[in-house]
């Protein structure tokens, strides 16, 4: 078993200094311009901006030379810090990359990791009832909600979430975090958080289901059909052990494999229904620091990212061996 986490480990590295490359790159050759947009905006002031003054701007943020050579010396340069665990600084938020993602990383981690408890709680029991019984109205149902879920984009659901539950009905606020014109404290606080979450998190649920609900049926099918589930049966077993003990722990191998994603998902935040509903999380800092051309803080919440999904697949590897004990990790 050690034998094996010191290779992947060794893997895992070769992997993010691939991605850091492919980052690195891509981020520099981006259209948007940080010191472009603040010139602009200087220039909009009134200011005026000398072509010395841009080249010193340029210069200080480390983006003079955009020669080959250049940015090659700068992706080592960057490397270098990233191998101190040095984010760099963030432009637009003037502070280190890695202080900005730990003090919004606890919200979108808050409403994911509710979201994700409902997905799973809601989605694997009618993935199972769906499969035993197909073609029944359970199954229909499900097949429904999995269209339902799978095709909507968030803008537009969470938009008519909002519309309804929001504007018309006034059962929850529309936007925000917290209520602005009240001092709550206490529990009060607490309750009040989690009526300005409600609408989110039951977006990011409803449109998260359908692709869980399908895997969970689909495997269910596949094992229902094995033999060793109709020698069940015909040893005198119940349903439900048939069902529980036997079929569903076998489908736990998939669900393994899609939990690989579940670690930077947690972490990363929800873009489009941040934005939406105006909340301070990860996702819509880093959209905003993209739209701006933020270039520290856009590759190092990527880098972020890489680190979690990398983590996230070695301890889904390290888990087939707790689900499926024929499964040896040497």
């Amino acid at each position: 078993m050690l034998k094996y986490i010191l290779k992947r480990l060794g893997q895992s590295i070769l992997i993010l200094i691939g991605v850091s490359m492919i980052i690195y790159f891509l981020i520099r050759l981006m259209p948007v311009d940080y010191i472009q947009n603040k010139i602009t905006a200087m220039n909009q002031g009134g200011a005026i901006v000398s072509k010395e003054t841009e080249e010193a701007m340029y210069k200080m943020y480390g983006l003079g030379d955009n020669s080959f050579s250049g940015i090659l010396s700068g992706y080592f340069t960057w490397l270098s810090k990233l191998a101190r665990f040095d984010l760099g600084t963030s432009f637009k938020y003037g502070l280190p990359v890695g202080q900005v993602i730990v003090e919004h990383m606890g919200i979108s981690f808050g409403i994911a990791l509710v979201a994700t408890i409902f997905e799973f709680l809601i989605a694997i029991p009618l993935g199972i009832t769906a499969a035993t019984h197909q073609y029944s109205f359970r199954d229909y149902l499900v097949t429904v909600l999995v269209m339902v879920g799978i095709s909507l984009p968030s803008f537009f659901f969470g938009n008519v979430l909002r519309s309804i539950l929001s504007l018309k009905l006034g059962l929850f606020p529309s936007s925000g975090m917290v209520t602005a014109s009240a001092s709550y404290q206490g529990v009060a606080l607490m309750m009040d958080y989690l009526k300005h979450l409600f609408i989110p998190i039951l977006t990011i649920v409803i449109l998260s289901i359908g692709a869980r609900m399908r895997m969970t049926r689909t495997n269910m099918l596949e094992v229902m059909n094995s033999d060793y589930i109709r020698t069940a049966r015909a040893k005198g077993l119940k349903e439900k052990v048939v069902i529980n003990k036997h079929a569903f722990r076998n489908t736990l191998i998939p669900l393994v494999t899609s939990m690989a994603g579940l670690l930077p998902t947690l972490f990363s935040g929800a873009i489009i229904t941040e934005q939406l509903f105006d909340l301070d999380g990860i996702g819509n800092i880093a959209l905003k620091a993209m739209n701006e051309g933020d270039i520290p803080f856009i590759m190092g919440y990527n880098m972020f990212l890489a680190m979690l999904s990398v983590l996230g697949v070695l301890l889904a590897d390290l888990m087939y061996g707790l689900v499926d004990p024929r499964v040896k990790l040497k």
